[in-house]
């Protein structure tokens, strides 16, 4: 699962970098949304900046971590790939309103509480599959996870589902793309913990 992320000035610089490539309006409108953006720790209920698809290209935007629960119950901030599709609440979103959420680095705790800090090695920023929903007080979104991988596996048995950064415009734009990317397996992690000092497996 991912339940705490973390962003810097080198998450915003890596999403101007994606979206330089759109008209100058559309990038304008951009590069104000990333420099909203605010060194820190993302958790559910709170904004943060958002990778989507318009008119074909990739521009940033803010929305809201998690769906609103079932009768005022928790927010809901996660989605299983495995079964994604098959959910009344996801379906439409995953078919239809795929983003991308950028992050320096993700959190994770052990069954002891220990933390664990997991990062993209000898990369800036990591790019996490998810999907969004209109509500009454804006745009909500889910980060998708799948089952963990060796470098994951020692503290929890689930991870976000990252994505290669040649695969971000495809997930976003590509509907004919959304199952196979689903079922991918992502790449393995630099895992760092007060605790312990792991490498990349």
């Amino acid at each position: 699962m991912c339940g705490r992320y973390y962003v810097d000035d080198e998450t915003a610089r890596e999403i101007e970098k994606l979206v330089w490539q759109m008209d100058e309006r559309k990038r304008q409108e951009s590069l104000r949304a990333v420099d909203r953006i605010a060194v820190g720790d993302i958790y559910p209920g709170k904004d943060a900046p958002v990778l989507r698809g318009e008119d074909g290209f990739i521009c940033c935007g803010w929305q809201r971590w998690g769906f609103p629960g079932f009768q005022g119950k928790k927010l809901i901030f996660n989605a299983r790939c495995e079964s994604a599709l098959e959910k009344p609440m996801f379906r439409d979103s995953i078919l239809h309103r795929r983003i991308v959420i950028p992050a320096s680095w993700f959190y994770e705790w052990n069954i002891r509480k220990e933390k664990y800090t997991f990062k993209r090695k000898n990369m800036p920023v990591m790019f996490m599959a998810g999907f969004c929903r209109q509500y009454e007080d804006g745009e909500h979104f889910v980060i998708l996870t799948t089952a963990a991988n060796t470098s994951m596996k020692p503290v929890h048995d689930r991870m976000p589902l990252i994505l290669e950064q040649e695969k971000i415009t495809e997930w976003i734009t590509d509907d004919t793309k959304t199952e196979s990317i689903l079922y991918q397996t992502p790449c393995l992690l630099e895992r760092n913990t007060d605790y312990e000092q792991m490498s990349l497996f």
